[in-house]
C-alpha cells in the first residue's frame, strides 16, 4: 500500500524502490547498503507493541537491539552521512521491555557517534503516539463501535501524547536537517490527552451518546503499562532549537562502544539460556532507568490524584443500529 502510494505521488519525480528483508540478517543489510549507498537512513523498524513484547522479550531484544546494532554498523561501514533513529517516549524511564530496548537503541546511537573513526552523523528523534498509525487507539475505538461496543480503556487515569502522521513525519525530517552528531531531538507534542476523555469524544463524534448508546469500560492496566509517558529524560538539560516544536536533549553520560558491545554479548548469552527472565534481568542492568510500572505509576497517582475522571453512570451496551462516521 505504501509503495503504491509513493509511486503514485512521486513516481515521476523520484525512483521508489522496495527491498524486503530482515534487519537482523547482517548479510542482507550488507547487500542493500552496498547496492544503494544511501545518503540518509531513517531507522523506524522495531517491535513497538508493549504487551506483546512483555511476553516475548527474546524477540524484542533480537529485533529492536540486535537489528538496530546491525543497521548502525552498516551506516558506519558505508559512511552514510546521516543516520536518524526513530525513538519513542516509552524509552524515557521505561517500565516495559519495549521501552527499555528503545532506550538501549538511543544509547547505541550515542556511542556510535563518539567513535573516532566514524564519519556518520548519528541522531535520535523521540516522540509519542501517532494518530492513525498501526495499533493507534482511534482505529481500535472505531472497530469497537462498529462491532456494537463497548469501547475499552485500560485505566481512566491514562494520559498520552498524540501527533498526526504528517506532523510527526515533517518534524522528523526537519530535525534531521539541523541535526548534529550524537544529539537526541524531542518533538513538542503539546499537552498529554486523557484517553478516557478521548473515548467519550470519539463516541460523540461517531453520532452516539456515551454510556447510553455506547458503553466505555475500564479493563485494567496491561503488563508494563504506564499511566503516563515522559518525553525528556532530564528536564534540565534540554533546550530549544532553531525550528519551532523541536527540542534537543544534551549532557548525556558518555557511552563507549566497548561497553555497548559487552552489553550485547551479555544479552546474547542470556538469550541462549532460553529464559525470558534472564533476558529481562540483563536488560535491567544495561538500562539503569528501567523501572517497574508500580514505581512510576505510584508517583503519577500522587501528583495527579485530583485529575481522575469521574465515574460514569448508566454504563449500558449500545443499540444495534450503526452509522459510524470516519474520524
Amino acid at each position: 500500500m505504501l509503495f503504491q502510494e509513493l509511486k503514485y505521488l512521486f513516481g515521476s519525480q523520484a525512483e521508489v524502490v522496495v527491498e524486503i528483508g530482515d534487519m537482523t540478517d547482517a548479510e542482507h543489510l550488507e547487500r542493500v547498503f552496498m547496492k544503494y549507498c544511501p545518503d540518509v537512513v531513517f531507522h523506524a523498524a522495531a517491535h513497538k507493541h508493549v504487551p506483546l513484547m512483555e511476553g516475548s522479550p527474546y524477540e524484542a531484544v533480537r529485533n529492536n537491539i540486535f537489528g538496530t546494532f546491525n543497521v548502525l554498523q552498516m551506516a558506519k561501514k558505508y559512511s552514510v552521512p546521516k543516520f536518524v533513529l526513530i525513538s519513542t517516549d516509552k524509552a524515557v524511564n521505561p517500565t516495559n521491555v519495549m521501552g527499555a530496548t528503545k532506550q538501549y537503541c538511543e544509547m547505541m546511537c550515542r556511542a556510535m557517534a563518539c567513535e573516532t573513526d566514524c564519519h556518520t552523523n548519528y541522531i535520535a528523534v523521540r516522540f509519542g503516539n501517532v494518530l492513525g498509525s498501526h495499533g493507534s487507539v482511534l482505529p481500535i475505538f472505531q472497530m469497537q463501535i462498529e462491532h456494537g461496543g463497548p469501547i475499552t480503556v485500560t485505566d481512566k487515569r491514562i494520559m498520552r501524547y498524540f501527533m498526526t502522521i504528517s506532523e510527526a513525519a515533517g518534524l522528523v525530517i526537519k530535525a534531521a536537517s539541523i541535526a548534529e552528531s550524537s544529539d537526541t531531538y524531542i518533538l513538542d507534542m503539546g499537552k498529554p490527552v486523557n484517553i478516557w476523555n478521548m473515548a467519550e469524544n470519539f463516541v460523540r463524534l461517531s453520532g452516539y451518546e456515551p454510556y447510553k448508546e455506547v458503553s466505555i469500560l475500564e479493563t485494567g492496566l496491561r503488563p508494563g503499562e504506564k499511566l503516563y509517558e515522559e518525553l525528556f529524560i532530564n528536564d534540565e538539560v534540554h533546550k530549544s532549537t532553531s525550528i519551532s516544536r523541536i527540542f534537543v536533549e544534551k549532557n548525556f553520560e558518555k557511552i563507549e562502544m566497548k561497553d555497548i558491545a559487552a552489553g550485547i554479548d551479555l544479552l546474547r548469552r542470556a538469550m541462549k539460556t532460553g529464559s525470558g527472565e534472564a533476558v529481562v534481568g540483563v536488560l535491567r542492568k544495561l538500562v539503569p532507568t528501567f523501572k517497574t510500572p508500580e514505581e512510576i505509576n505510584s508517583r503519577f497517582e500522587a501528583e495527579h490524584q485530583s485529575e481522575r475522571p469521574a465515574e460514569a453512570a448508566d454504563d449500558l451496551r449500545p443499540s444495534a443500529k450503526m452509522a459510524v462516521t470516519n474520524v
